[in-house]
């Protein structure tokens, strides 16, 4: 079941089509120029009415690409009355979850791959976009293998994405590793060596901000459960065959979580500081490791110096002991994308069917790269334009194979569980209890 990222972006190196990365790890804090407009198909006559929900509300480069588009496209569309909302990303699904309860979701929004496009579609809330996508070929065929996989629901495809997401890179500081002579990890003796050096020297092994609870989740376990049991397993357990959270493989993987919390591994407060300050440790040279997603490479980029974005590197998470998966993976997804509301006919929808365009088109796609953030779609990498460390993830990316995320597999009850359960664990909660848990929760969840 595991997919190659090397499937998807090293086999397009090969045509010289894969995608570049533009900013180089400056401090600048105005947004990117204005979007020029693109031809998205003939414009509604009429007035129309179009509300948006996003949560590109940082002051990351991605996150201002993605608001210069919108701006543009009220600008070109003065025809449609744009009501956009940002929403922060920690409380975005939240919100969104919320008013898919109460059949009220705005005409377009940040759509998750996977459980989330699920439920939306089996709660009849959501309508395809496969008349989009084969009224322009090209732009379809230019997405990489396997991108709408997990945005398809009995054949009818949802979304367009518009990121690609490796959850689970562990970035290391190069300055603080050459000062103890330490190498990145590759067994998990390793990595439990390396804590045990870097907190002897008053250092923090491994930023952790878990305030909103999904990190432990997305960026650790996701990995290092599959390290442990192996995917085959994992798909098993989500579909309740053959296969349960509380089996002893699993409980392991949590009992290795457990071990990084018990030895000391993060920083004081982990629970209550949130991933961009997990960031800012890192990148501020306050920790020695982090284990984040390939959205840091945006973020970083936009806050971290120069210097500081030269001095890091990256692998992947280290082998265990005896572990039934491929060490050599990371865990991820193809990342989010533009949904439409059920509701939304007429000139509503073509509109609708526009702006999906504009910030999903190849143009996009490009401006998208340009911000340090990796997509699933063919196009020329500049590698004079990318930071180093997005160089060495974009290398990385075509060697190593992906795995599931949690998140994206869990019904959305069980996911919730098993956020909140990791919180218990790394303060101190038994694996075995917390396994139960997110069993039960799974069982409940799939048999509604």
């Amino acid at each position: 079941m595991k997919k190659p990222f090397i499937v998807t972006l090293a086999a397009a190196l090969s045509l010289s089509l894969l995608a570049g990365c533009g900013a180089s790890g400056t401090t600048d804090k105005k947004d990117t120029a204005a979007p020029k407009a693109t031809d998205a198909g003939s414009k509604p006559a009429e007035k129309v009415k179009l509300s948006i929900w996003h949560n590109y509300t940082g002051e990351d480069l991605r996150a201002k690409t993605m608001r210069a588009y919108m701006d543009q496209y009220k600008k070109d569309h003065p025809n449609v009355e744009l009501d956009i909302q940002g929403i922060p990303p920690d409380g975005y699904k939240t919100r969104l979850k919320t008013a898919a309860a109460a059949n009220e979701l705005p005409d377009l929004f940040v759509l998750s791959p996977g459980v989330m496009t699920k439920e939306f579609v089996g709660g009849d809330l959501l309508q395809p976009v496969n008349e989009l996508l084969d009224s322009k070929a090209d732009w379809k065929n230019g997405f990489m293998p396997g991108s709408f996989d997990d945005f398809t629901v009995n054949g009818k495809i949802y979304s367009a994405p518009m990121a690609l997401s490796p959850t689970s890179i562990l970035y290391y500081n190069k300055e603080i590793f050459n000062k103890y002579n330490a190498q990145p990890p590759k067994t998990w003796d390793d990595l439990m060596k390396l804590v045990d050096t870097f907190k002897k020297n008053n250092i923090t092994p491994i930023a952790l901000g878990n305030k909103a609870a999904w990190v432990a989740q997305s960026s650790i376990l996701s990995s290092l459960a599959d390290r442990v049991t192996g995917t085959e397993w994992f798909l098993k357990a989500v579909d309740q065959n053959g296969a349960k959270f509380t089996d002893p493989e699993f409980v392991q993987a949590l009992t290795y979580l457990k071990q990084l919390g018990t030895s000391g591994a993060f920083q004081e407060g982990f629970n209550s500081i949130d991933n961009t300050q997990m960031e800012q440790l890192f990148a501020q040279g306050k920790s020695a490791m982090m284990i984040d997603g390939g959205w840091a490479l945006t973020n970083l980029a936009s806050n971290a110096s120069k210097e500081a974005m030269a001095n890091m590197a990256v692998t992947v998470l280290p082998s265990v002991p005896n572990g039934k998966g491929d060490p050599n993976t990371l865990s991820g997804a193809v990342g989010v994308g533009l949904g439409m509301s059920k509701k939304v006919t007429g000139a509503q929808k073509t509109a609708a069917y526009e702006l999906i365009y504009k910030m999903a088109g190849p143009e996009a796609q490009k401006a998208i790269l340009e911000s340090n953030n990796l997509v699933s779609y063919k196009v020329d990498l500049d590698t004079t334009k990318v930071s180093p460390i997005f160089a060495e993830v974009y290398k990385m990316m075509g060697t190593v194979k992906r795995t599931p995320v949690y998140d994206g597999r869990l019904s959305s009850v069980a996911a919730d569980v098993v956020n909140n359960g990791l919180q218990e664990l790394l303060m101190g909660g038994k694996p075995e209890d917390i396994a139960k848990k997110i069993q039960d929760a799974q069982a409940k969840g799939i048999s509604k």
